[in-house]
């Protein structure tokens, strides 16, 4: 326990407030009779239950939009996090520049899905959608790969299959959507909801990752390193001399 970092509980800490978040806004639209059940098929007179749907009306748009600008900020945190984590591990640097990218434009893409409703700006709205969810499924492989590859602690392997299965089941999830939403946007919904909440286990995993590095951050009042001052006292003094 003692060489047990307290980074490791950044991610799934991520990962259940934001879900529960997304889920207290379903309940919400749900008690004020905006969206259909999840399991329900029968009442067409509703809207289908989906995510942006859910938090396209207030109140449950106030608590959308918080929840998605907290995970989004969340998430860069962790994506940063992670690209120091594996800056010195792997012998191709630009897969974790490409996986930074991918997972801060996922983010940012956040903030658009938040912040834009649905159904006063469509385009915005899914073209923060088409960031969120294919950026973050091309970061989900990515990031199962170089887990494989960097075998960290030994525990690459497993951590890895772990993410591949996720991974594999994200990119399931999106194609169901899309293949449902032609004839049933119930069935459609629930891959929706099915696709999120196993991202967010996915961003989750890698509290199995931070558990053995530790962030520190250095804060200075000098405008030099402390080394480089040293330095050129030494060389004033030489010349002095």
């Amino acid at each position: 326990m003692q060489n047990f970092s307290l980074w490791a509980l950044l991610p799934p800490a991520f990962s259940i407030f934001t879900a529960g978040g997304l889920w207290a806004v379903y309940f919400i639209s749900l008690y004020n009779e905006i969206v259909t059940p999840l399991g329900d098929h029968r009442n067409s007179s509703l809207y289908p239950p989906f995510i942006s749907v859910t938090g396209n009306f207030p109140p449950g748009s106030c608590f959308f939009s918080a929840t998605m600008n907290l995970a989004a900020f969340a998430g860069s945190v962790i994506g940063f996090l992670r690209y120091l984590q594996l800056k010195n591990r792997l012998c191709r640097p630009w897969l974790n520049v490409a996986g930074l990218a991918f997972f801060s434009i996922a983010c940012f893409g956040m903030t658009i899905v938040g912040n834009f409703q649905l159904f006063a700006l469509m385009k915005i709205h899914d073209s923060g959608t088409l960031m969120t969810f294919g950026m973050g499924t091309l970061y989900c492989w990515l990031q199962a790969y170089i887990t494989l590859r960097v075998n960290l602690k030994g525990e690459g392997t497993k951590v890895a299959a772990l993410r591949f299965l996720l991974a594999g089941l994200i990119t399931l999830c999106l194609i169901l959507k899309f293949v449902f939403v032609t004839f049933s946007l119930v069935r459609a919904a629930q891959c929706q909801w099915a696709l999120v909440m196993s991202f967010l286990i996915y961003v989750g995993t890698f509290g199995i990752d931070f558990r053995h590095s530790h962030f520190d951050a250095v804060c200075t009042d000098e405008a030099e390193h402390p080394e480089e001052s040293r330095t050129s006292m030494i060389e004033q003094e030489l010349q002095q001399l």
